[in-house]
């Protein structure tokens, strides 16, 4: 069915991030009409995260960030975006968050979300509607152990490659599932649904669960990328009555929903706004930069730093990982991630050379060229590739 848009139709495009939530809306032309974003730490103190995240102090390979942050990030966003821009004129709403990051739904929350009341701030109606409050992230580090387990119950790393695109890594979901199920039982029996950081936000925007979309799935361990269907196997392996806890798959580009009442009400968004399911931030890099032919490949440096491209025949292995290609389902996305990207970068400025580019810059550029011979490589984070420990 044909879908007629206005002359004047908006169209708002949101990231949630490491350390912030930004937003961007474009006219129908794909020209930048207003921005705004919400730093974590600096916009959002009282959750006292450091870079938008929580590091455990007894084990530093456990890193995770506050789920109402995240919540309380999208009112404040848009109460500051709707000054600069007429919520009635957008047309629809998409996004991207970060990947591998998971979210517990308590039960009964499906009905907390449809029943959003506009005179409360999302944050106090959503305060008691997760299991556990504290979502794990892409940084996460600490279940080397189920991804052993997981692995070996499906006959060894390069078949769980072969059938999810990736072997077992400790940020996936899989084996984060697998973690909360074999240390607090109960908190996992308490969940109703389990959301990616990108499902989860556009969960918030329709008022009910949002379907995970299949190229995000591939981030989890848990989804066959060949059938793109939830892989019973893996399932079986991870944790029990989890395919009913993950519902249901979705690509990326179909409708979620229309957009809930409560924003509705509070912004003055059109009831027949449509939210577009979101994906993981590198698939939605791949679209972004117009990626189409095998072979085209991409660098992005960011809070990880990632190369990733487009493939017809993907050959899943012990490195890397594989993806569907979220704008065509005839290819893949092919894909190698670097965790000690833009905040190791930083850290090394902030000691090295007063917390400042400039400064640092101008070190730089008082170097002999290739200084000598010599090279550095900086791993504050334990690194993925290749797997080495982090030094602080």
């Amino acid at each position: 069915m044909a879908y007629a848009l206005p002359d004047d139709a908006l169209f708002l495009g949101l990231d949630s991030s490491t350390q912030s939530l930004k937003a961007t809306v474009l006219d129908a032309n794909l020209s930048i009409v207003a921005s705004e974003q919400i730093n974590f730490d600096s916009e959002l103190p009282h959750y006292k995260t450091k870079d938008g995240v929580y590091r455990d102090s007894s084990d530093n390979s456990r890193i995770v960030s506050p789920t109402l942050m995240w919540v309380e990030a999208l009112d404040l966003l848009l109460e500051k975006l709707k000054s600069k821009v007429d919520f009635g004129r957008v047309a629809a709403i998409s996004g991207s968050g970060q990947q591998h990051g998971s979210v517990y739904w308590r039960k009964g929350s499906n009905a907390i979300l449809a029943s959003l009341n506009v005179k409360e701030p999302l944050v106090s109606q959503l305060a008691d509607a997760f299991s556990t409050k504290e979502s794990p992230i892409w940084m996460d580090s600490s279940t080397t152990v189920q991804c052993r387990e997981i692995e070996e119950a499906v006959g060894g790393a390069l078949e769980l490659s072969k059938l999810t695109g990736s072997r077992a890594y400790e940020r996936f979901t899989g084996p984060q599932i697998r973690k909360l199920f074999q240390t607090q039982e109960e908190i996992y029996h308490n969940t109703e649904r389990i959301s990616l950081v990108s499902s989860f936000m556009a969960s918030l925007l329709i008022g009910g669960y949002a379907s995970i979309d299949e190229t995000d799935a591939a981030g989890m361990n848990l989804m066959d990328i060949k059938e793109r269907i939830w892989s019973k196997v893996v399932l079986e392996v991870t944790a029990p009555g989890l395919e009913e806890k993950l519902g249901k798959l979705a690509p990326s580009h179909t409708v979620a929903g229309p957009i809930a009442p409560y924003f509705v009400d509070k912004f003055q968004f059109k009831s027949s706004c449509l939210v577009i399911h979101w994906s993981g931030d590198n698939p939605n890099s791949l679209a972004g930069l117009t990626l189409n032919t095998p072979g085209d490949l991409a660098i992005s440096l960011g809070t990880s730093d990632t190369i990733f491209g487009i493939t017809s025949e993907p050959r899943p292995s012990l490195e890397g990982h594989v993806f569907p290609n979220p704008v065509d389902p005839k290819s893949y996305m092919v894909m190698l991630v670097y965790k000690n990207a833009s905040l190791t970068r930083e850290d090394v400025r902030n000691r090295c050379a007063k917390g400042s580019w400039d400064v640092f810059n101008t070190y730089l550029e008082s170097t002999p060229h290739l200084n000598g011979g010599k090279l550095g490589f900086y791993y504050k984070e334990h690194e993925i590739l290749p797997p080495m420990p982090g030094i602080n």
